[in-house]
């Protein structure tokens, strides 16, 4: 079989391995060779890249992850190692996709005992080396964005014959707590089986850790113990070392089950103290969540962009996301809608009290927005703005309670006030600091800086709305963040003669389910004058705690492990120091913004991270031909990963837009595989489809449509080539299925050699060679000559099978067949299988387009069932209008037998029989 392999050996590692919640880390060894792809059956024209080279060659033999917390802190470490058996230079491709808030701290590559280490400069010092690294032609940039949560770094180094490499990637982050834990999620995509395979997590936790969650996609009930967990009070080991056995998806065959999520969620103590203070080596961290505060209640102004823009999808999305905010309200909430584009319309003049008649009539309200006409932001957040300052005058809203405007819109303003700045010190004005604003930029076209620094000067915080099947949720999740406040004005007070250099210890909520964090250096190491308080705003009473700060002993909570833990206190500092001055110099004054840039750029050299002010040059060795040009590792910030995003749909207008692909694909969906097997799943309603190869030995029989309802079975049984061709690649393809409808009593077996049709205790037998119709009482044949058979059922589904005759003397290839649904719209919601689980449609979304091995073959983030795929745009063929050469259908290509696409693994659709159902 073919279809998008890995290149040789391709080893995937990808998840959030530290991050709090949630993130992603993915680690990849590629090693190049020859590349085709996505092999079209019998000579056709190639249409995916394929990646293939010499398994035996070159071998990854270690992969490794390493992740430690300390105290919310993070140290992940990546190793992979891979020796070149060959007796010639390969090049290998080492790739990790890390969280975008963590900083690359070091990166090295150890070849034949030669240790190459990646250098940390000032930006514009290594821009002459980046400069002259493009001007050699050699793709300069280590990092891309890479998803919504992450970045992907990759290198590539020749590895001369016989020779080991170790590539190390470290990064650093701060955990961030939200709805009330913690997230360690790694994404493991091995590809192959390897001899050391290790994922090891470490969580480090003073005040006590509790609860530890870990679990695993990938793992059945039998393998579930290969996850060690050993939690203490205040330590959790969690690890995953599966050996080369272990690592086998079934006895006979060499790939590996390790495809999908490993999770690990914590939380910690927080009933023993108000205090949650780690000193070592003079600097100081505070974690403030103080458990069992009632919540405060908000008053909220939805405001909600209607223009033309918000057409179709986006829309409806919204409306959905709406109607389930509007759901979660509390009682003692009050709120108000604002819906606009070029004019403003309001739901009420003033704020409504959410009861249960007064959330009826909005959910009604709300299911009657429409999208029309341009974007006037200004006007409609001031509304907003207005209605609050009004009814708090008016003293219609609980005194203690917090003001907030959720603005959701997804452009840029063209009505009204449309001069950025100007909006910004329009609003701030307005809003007097008195109330915070939260802005969701929905889509790709919003300006999400201009969100992004409004929503920072009014005490709030901007949030991309990605396009995509998830829209909706991502809305709830956003505000299920924000629903539930418990203090306002929070104040973390330390002496100022013990402590200095203090990141930001005043903030204007804290939320259920976050954390306040605040970290600083103690002068002198002083810590008999270290009293802490807390002023703040609660539900029913001013909230004030104070107490005597003291140092945890590190060496005696962690005797056996002390040297770990050194530093972690200051570099966390240095962390969160730098995170807040990015905040500062993208929206503060204008001297604020350089000094902030000043300073954050000392302590990224100092610190050794790789944040926007600075870059890691990583210098290669030589190669035969001279010297290697420097690679450039940068840190991306949200508006370069825009701009990427906005030069892939440039790049790929045809493929972005996906419209107008109208004259591809029929007009009612159809669902097929054909091939050697290539599975097709066509999608009118949106001009689209995806596509998907499943490999698996000769004589594999899958099930490809189950209705346990009227009883409808159709399974497939692969065959392989009459021999193994020249190039060594075995291919199989489907030459027999048995269809039943056991509702009908109608029963058929379809070879490549002739159809054998069972009904009513009376049986058919059909040649290919014939031009038959058989019409009978409750199914319909149409055959036509060496080329087709129509399966009619009664009021029910229509199957087409084509026959693809191959030269009787050929040394390799057989005929085989291809299977098509029709009219699957008449099947139940229950119905499953390779194809039918597709039946009633599928939700999912593309975008982050970037180059792929091929360029007019980009590969992009499709997100569908919760889970975040790379894919790549190519073609496969329909052949229903003709045979020979088939007719070409663009579709976006799922690597890995469909992995993430379909439901479970490829193996759980293996049956034992023709007409079995296990």
């Amino acid at each position: 079989m073919s279809g998008l392999q890995g290149v040789g050996l391709l080893l995937l590692l990808w998840g959030s391995a530290c991050m709090g919640p949630p993130g992603l880390v993915r680690g990849a060894l590629v090693i190049s060779g020859d590349q085709e792809a996505l092999q079209e059956p019998r000579g056709a024209a190639k249409s995916l890249q394929k990646r293939s080279t010499n398994e035996d060659m070159m071998e990854v033999y270690s992969v490794r992850l390493d992740c430690t917390v300390m105290s919310r802190f993070a140290h992940t470490v990546m190793t992979s190692k891979a020796l070149n058996r060959a007796n010639s230079s390969q090049e290998i491709f080492f790739e990790v996709d890390l969280p975008k808030t963590a900083f690359i701290t070091n990166f090295s590559m150890e070849i034949d005992g030669q240790v190459y280490v990646g250098d940390i400069k000032e930006k514009e010092k290594a821009k002459k080396q980046y400069e002259k690294a493009v001007s050699s032609g050699r793709t300069a940039g280590l990092v891309k964005a890479s998803g919504r949560k992450m970045e992907k770094f990759s290198v590539s180094v020749n590895i001369a014959a016989e020779s080991n490499v170790t590539f190390i990637l470290t990064y650093e982050e701060l955990l961030q707590r939200k709805l009330g834990r913690y997230e360690i999620l790694t994404r493991v995509k091995p590809k192959q089986r390897v001899q050391e395979f290790q994922i090891v997590t470490n969580i480090y936790e003073p005040k006590g850790i509790s609860y530890v969650d870990a679990h695993a996609t990938f793992l059945s009930n039998e393998l579930l113990p290969l996850v060690n967990k050993r939690v203490t009070d205040n330590k959790a080991h969690i690890s995953f070392s599966p050996t080369m056995e272990e690592q086998r998806k079934c006895p006979d065959c060499e790939g590996t089950l390790i495809d999908g999520d490993f999770l690990v969620t914590y939380d910690v103590n927080r009933a023993k103290s108000q205090w949650d203070i780690q000193i070592v080596n003079g600097y100081f961290v505070h974690f403030f969540a103080p458990p069992d505060l009632p919540r405060v209640p908000k008053n909220v102004v939805f405001v909600i962009d209607r223009s033309g823009s918000m057409s179709g999808q986006k829309m409806a999305q919204t409306r959905e996301a709406m109607l389930a905010i509007l759901k979660d309200l509390h009682e003692d909430d009050h709120f108000a809608i604002i819906q606009f584009d070029d004019s403003i319309d309001s739901w009420k003049e003033s704020l409504t009290k959410a009861t249960k008649e007064n959330l009826d009539e909005a959910m009604k309200y709300v299911s009657r927005i429409v999208d029309s006409g341009s974007t006037n932001i200004n006007d409609a957040v001031l509304r907003g703005v207005n209605m609050l300052v009004k009814d708090r005058q008016e003293e219609k809203l609980p005194e203690r309670s917090i003001d907030m405007i959720i603005l959701l819109t997804d452009g840029m303003p063209n009505a009204g006030e449309s001069n950025i700045g100007k909006i910004q010190t329009n609003v701030h004005s307005a809003m007097g600091g008195n109330m915070s604003l939260f802005c969701l930029g929905f889509g790709n076209d919003v300006e999400y800086s201009f969100l992004d620094v409004m929503s920072k000067q009014n005490k709030g915080m901007a949030r991309r709305i990605y396009e995509g099947s998830d829209a909706a949720v991502q809305l709830q999740g956003f505000y299920e963040e924000v629903a539930s406040p418990l203090l306002l004005e929070v104040d973390l007070r330390y002496p100022e003669n013990a402590v200095d250099s203090l990141t930001t210890n005043h903030y204007s909520q804290l939320f259920n389910g976050s954390e306040i964090v605040v970290s600083g250096r103690l002068i002198d190491n002083d810590l008999d004058n270290f009293m802490v308080e807390v002023f703040a705003q609660g539900f029913d009473e001013d909230f004030k705690v104070q107490g005597q700060a003291s140092a945890e002993d590190w060496d005696v909570l962690y005797p056996d492990e002390e040297y770990i833990f050194a530093d972690f206190t200051e570099r966390l500092w240095a962390y969160l120091t730098i995170q807040q001055l990015l905040e500062t110099s993208k929206s503060g004054t204008a001297e604020e913004k350089s000094n902030a840039t000043a300073k954050a750029l000392d302590m990224s050299l100092k610190y050794s991270f790789v944040t926007p002010f600075t870059s890691m040059v990583v210098t290669k060795p030589d190669t035969e031909d001279g010297p290697d040009s420097p690679f450039i590792a940068d840190k991306l910030t949200e508006e370069q990963r825009q701009k990427e995003e906005r030069v892939g749909y440039q790049r790929y207008p045809q493929v972005a837009a996906l419209r107008p692909l109208s004259n591809y694909y029929h007009s009612t969906p159809t669902y097929l595989v054909d091939g050697d097997p290539h599975f097709l799943i066509e999608l009118p309603e949106r001009d689209d489809a995806l596509c998907f190869n499943i490999n698996n030995k000769p004589g594999t029989i899958f099930n490809l449509v189950r209705d346990p309802i009227p009883g409808i079975l159709v399974n497939g049984e692969t065959i392989g080539e009459k021999m193994i061709p020249p190039d060594g690649q075995i291919n199989t393809y489907f030459w027999r299925f048995g269809i039943v409808h056991q509702s009908l009593g109608v029963r058929l077996e379809v070879s490549t050699q002739d159809i054998v049709v069972l009904q009513d205790g009376k049986q058919v037998k059909l040649l290919w060679s014939d031009n038959a119709s058989v019409k009978g009482t409750n199914v319909d044949l149409l055959l036509t000559k060496d080329r087709s058979l129509t399966v009619t059922l009664k009021d029910s589904v229509k199957f087409v099978v084509l026959l693809h005759k191959v030269w009787a003397k050929h040394p390799y290839h057989r005929d085989y067949l291809g299977f098509y649904t029709l009219d699957s719209h008449l099947l139940s919601p229950v119905v499953h299988g390779l194809l039918g689980q597709f039946y009633h449609g599928i939700e999912y979304e593309v975008s982050e387009l970037r180059p792929g091995e091929v360029p007019e073959k980009p590969d992009a983030t499709m997100y569908v069932k919760g889970r975040e795929l790379n894919v790549t745009r190519g073609w496969q063929r329909d052949f229903r209008k003709d045979v020979k050469n088939g007719e070409n259908v663009p579709c976006w290509f799922v690597h890995s037998n469909g992995t993430g696409l379909i439901d479970g693994d490829a193996t759980d659709y293996v049956v034992s029989g023709l007409f079995k159902t296990v």
